[in-house]
């Protein structure tokens, strides 16, 4: 196996490609990430405590698809919609392979609009996306969901955090080194920056859960 900051190195790599690549009719074959498959049991257990049991949720940066078609699979309470903010391909392949009705099409969401064209929706999740982007693109994340969700309403950010400006293992240490080799507008985000700035928009933070491979689960309620 891996170790973490190598498989998260070899995850954002490919989240880094897919997001660059035009769409070509080779990019029509859903894609399946090692990350995901990994991870999708632990945030179920955690999102399946924290939104309600019918909700119609909002997925921010779907990736691969994986994510929205294993949670829409395993709680069919749950009308999931996907999103990205580029290719959808891989996103629309797992949706049409799931065939499940609460399960829908992705949406093309730049979360640095201040229209996302979405209205509706009881919560929010968000994995892997506001490290492997500017602090601004985290910014529009929690506008976005001040604007849209209900009082109640819950947002999940998923991924690796700092506490306290402090790492919470050698390998996000190292991570996040290598984030800013690549991007310097990139980095493992602060939890406290992050719950900060949430506040500023009528986002409560809630809890922080900590996951395997040295993540974490950040729940935000309006």
């Amino acid at each position: 196996m891996l170790e973490p900051v190598l498989e998260r190195i070899f995850y954002n790599a490919l989240v880094s490609v897919a997001s660059l690549q035009l769409a070509s009719p080779s990019k029509t074959m859903k894609q399946t990430w090692p990350a995901p498959e990994r991870n999708k049991q632990p945030i179920l257990e955690v999102l399946e405590r924290v939104l309600p049991a019918r909700a119609t949720v909002l997925e921010i940066a779907s990736g691969s698809g994986q994510h929205a078609a294993f949670f829409a699979a395993q709680h069919p309470g749950w009308t999931w919609q996907p999103s990205d903010v580029d290719d959808l391909a891989s996103i629309a392949a797992w949706v049409a392979q799931a065939q499940l009705p609460n399960l829908r099409a992705p949406l093309r969401i730049d979360v640095l609009a201040s229209d996302w064209g979405v209205h509706a929706v009881d919560a929010m999740f968000c994995a892997n996306m506001i490290h492997i982007a500017p602090w601004a693109c985290c910014v529009g994340l929690l506008e976005g969901a001040g604007r849209l969700l209900p009082p109640g309403g819950r947002l999940v950010l998923y991924g690796p955090f700092s506490i306290g400006n402090v790492h919470t293992s050698a390998s996000n240490a190292e991570f996040d080194l290598s984030l800013k080799a690549r991007d310097p507008r990139w980095g493992v985000r602060d939890c406290d920056a992050v719950v900060a700035q949430a506040r500023t928009v009528n986002l409560r933070f809630v809890e922080r859960v900590p996951m395997p491979a040295n993540n974490q689960c950040v729940v935000f309620e309006r």
